[in-house]
């Protein structure tokens, strides 16, 4: 059996991280969804500035918008929308088939607004009546000015995915924050049923940059002792955050409060792994889907990754496997001097950092698209 489709069984969902036109027009999506069992969809500035610089997806919006005179903004919001809307309608039947727990398409506020409360929130509704689809998600930073965001947008009934979520403390803060805004929801007479979410928690990139600080130490006159503690340390901080990550899920989505909530239609807001394909050529290429299988999950993973677990991916219930070492690991790194507090705080201020990047250069290649004749 396609592993992919396997990991139905154990609770876990398959979404893309990728759209293009093309993935539209030419029967990609549709292709991904009846031969290998994929459920949703997640864009980002990333994504949309490699279509629109790598491809002729667009010529035709690009000679409409020339006529208007259109603004480079504008014009990506025009390609964006209609792209998610695009995706989001191949994705519907999906949607209905699960009675709305899946089949989403996702659409990220810009990144400027990352530390903007109140624009995140003027941001997020806009474009959510904008794509007027009940099967999309407007994607919302969890930073510490996307956490209040992220709460009203639940309390007003929007479907939100947080996205740069790295540590166990802004996990738990988003979790809280989910549940607070049903309650509110609920209380102004919402149809709870109808509110779904995703908490991206992004993983590769904790390995990418624990392992650099490992790598410094080892070259800082570490005794032998603590070399074989931090080489064995190398390529399991991720997993192992992402672990602990969801026994805060299991705590929280079996609460009390959480089952008040669930007796009124609520859904759980499903943990999200994001940033799964793996950076270090020493590391298993599907290690982040294989680690971290378990019920109610999603994991959304780049075309090459998805290959790759087509390929040869094995699937088991590995999530809850051994959280007692996931536990030792984040105790050994702490003890060897590296602070995965420091690591989560800069990964989150150099996701945002770089999704800025990517949109500034997402509206250049607009820009140079709009200049041509």
């Amino acid at each position: 059996m396609n592993p992919l489709r396997q990991l139905a069984e154990f609770g876990q969902a398959v979404w893309v991280d990728n759209l293009q036109r093309s993935y539209i027009t030419q029967g990609t999506l549709k292709k991904l969804i009846d031969e290998d069992g994929l459920k949703g969809l997640t864009s980002n500035p990333t994504i949309f500035q490699k279509a629109v610089s790598g491809s002729e997806d667009y010529a035709d919006l690009f000679v409409a918008a020339r006529a208007k005179g259109l603004s480079a903004n504008d014009v990506y919001e025009q390609l964006a929308v209609r792209d998610v809307q695009g995706a989001a309608d191949i994705l519907r039947p999906v949607y209905d088939a699960l009675k709305g727990k899946d089949g989403f398409a996702s659409l990220e506020v810009s990144p400027r607004l990352a530390n903007q409360t109140q624009a995140t929130l003027e941001e997020a509704r806009r474009l959510w009546k904008t794509l007027a689809r009940p099967n999309v998600m407007i994607k919302v930073p969890g930073t510490e000015a996307g956490v209040p965001a992220f709460q009203q947008l639940i309390t007003e009934g929007l479907n939100i995915n947080v996205t740069l979520l790295f540590s166990q403390q802004r996990y738990r803060q988003i979790a809280e924050a989910y549940l607070s805004g049903l309650e509110k929801f609920a209380k102004a007479g919402g149809d709870l049923s109808t509110v779904a979410s995703v908490a991206s928690f992004f993983v590769s990139r904790i390995d990418v940059a624990a392992d650099k600080e490992i790598e410094q130490r080892l070259k800082s006159g570490a005794s032998a002792e603590q070399r074989k503690t931090l080489e064995a340390l190398s390529g399991k901080v991720a997993i192992a955050n992402a672990r602990l990550a969801y026994r805060i899920y299991q705590e929280l989505f079996s609460s009390a409060r959480w089952k008040a909530l669930a007796a009124k239609g609520a859904r759980a807001q499903r943990v999200l792994w994001a940033s799964t394909s793996t950076k270090n050529p020493k590391l298993r290429d599907v290690l982040y889907v294989e680690e971290l299988i378990g019920p109610d999950t999603v994991n959304t993973m780049p075309p090459a990754t998805i290959d790759a677990f087509r390929d040869h991916g094995k699937v088991r219930t590995s999530l809850v496997e051994d959280v007692a070492g996931a536990r030792e690991t984040m105790r050994q790194l702490e003890a060897s001097g590296v602070s995965m507090k420091s690591i989560t705080e800069r990964l989150s201020v150099d996701g945002v950092r770089l999704f800025e990047e990517s949109f500034d250069a997402l509206l250049g290649a607009v820009g140079e698209q709009l200049k041509k004749q």
